[in-house]
């Protein structure tokens, strides 16, 4: 048996701990592991195949990225692409596919299953807006990281007497920016989910000033706002999706008019997903990859990997991908409660 393994879509912290803990498994199972380099696009043209043993994955698990590289490639998009992926796997005798990736990679991974090739999904993507699962990985390490830099954001607006507009991941599902915002002590919340009124959050920044607390932070998803006031950047990629970005400079603009105080945009942008991933995004990203292996050899194809209460358990890809997974109400109004 060959097992096909790569990752798709933006990088996230873990998925070198998917990958190691699948080559483990693996190789306990006596398969073959061969890493497709760059996502899809490593099963397109010439192809992009190289194998994954012990020494491969040697010292990766605390490292961020993916040591198979990833890109948002649909071989659907391509003339001839899903013509190229299958004479691909014949001709490296791939037996079946572990693909790593979110909505987008695990949407391919659904046809794939549906054309008769034996496959798995992993769930990956720092939103944590995929439906089957309490959670994905790396989305722990974002909210960490975004909430350390919101910590250090307090001491700077607080000297300069400025309200901070922090931009945080979240294209349709303010997860990061529910959390880190409530663990940063944030004063307001904008998330895609909830609409907002300008006009509530300037009083809120009015009343603190008035009860002498000169400075505030908002917290705001990159994906919150009206369609008209997210600025799409020009490039489109190949599953459709536009590049975000603006809404914090729109929000600034609009709390500047309204109030005249000092405001300034953060965009913390990649940085939520660079870097080493949190011991608990290795621990799931770990458990994952080992289920997954398993997965392939009990013959379970068009299933993923999901953490559903405290065990690793099984969900149609098609259930994962169907909808978005979008912030529990509740959760939002325990943030809102230290609004202010």
């Amino acid at each position: 048996m060959k097992v096909g393994l790569l990752t798709g879509g933006g990088d996230c912290p873990g998925l070198n701990a998917v990958i190691c803990a699948v080559v483990k498994r693996c190789g306990e199972h006596g398969y073959a592991v061969l890493g497709i380099r760059n996502g899809w696009a490593g099963l397109l043209g010439n192809s992009d195949v190289e194998p994954l043993g012990d020494k491969s994955i040697s010292g990766i698990l605390a490292k961020g990225g993916t040591i198979l590289g990833t890109s948002r490639t649909n071989p659907f998009k391509h003339d001839g692409g899903v013509g190229e992926l299958l004479a691909n796997l014949e001709k490296h005798g791939i037996d079946a596919i572990i693909a790593i990736g979110g909505n987008d990679t695990l949407g391919v991974a659904q046809r794939l299953h549906e054309m008769g090739i034996k496959i798995i999904g992993v769930p990956k993507t720092i939103d944590n807006d995929l439906c089957g699962t309490d959670v994905t990985f790396g989305f722990d390490t974002a909210v960490s990281t975004a909430t350390e830099a919101i910590d250090r954001l307090h001491s700077t607006a607080e000297a300069h007497n400025r309200v901070l507009v922090v931009e945080v991941m979240g294209r349709h599902a303010g997860w990061i920016a529910t959390e880190a915002g409530l663990a940063g002590g944030a004063h307001c919340i904008i998330i895609p989910e909830q609409p907002y009124n300008i006009e509530d959050i300037c009083n809120v920044i009015k009343k603190r000033r008035e009860n002498g607390k000169t400075f505030s932070i908002v917290v705001v998803a990159e994906g919150a706002g009206n369609p008209t006031q997210i600025k799409h950047l020009p490039d489109i990629d190949q599953f459709g999706n536009v590049r975000l970005g603006g809404i914090s400079y729109t929000i600034c603009e609009e709390i500047r008019k309204h109030t005249g105080f000092d405001t300034r945009v953060v965009v913390l942008g990649h940085i939520q997903r660079g870097g080493t991933p949190t011991a608990r995004d290795r621990v799931l990203a770990t458990l994952f990859g080992i289920a997954a292996a398993d997965f392939v050899k009990d013959g379970r194809f068009g299933k993923m990997t999901a953490l559903c209460g405290n065990h690793i358990k099984e969900v149609d890809i098609k259930t994962a991908i169907e909808k978005t997974r979008l912030v529990d109400p509740e959760l939002y109004d325990a943030a809102k409660l230290f609004f202010g």
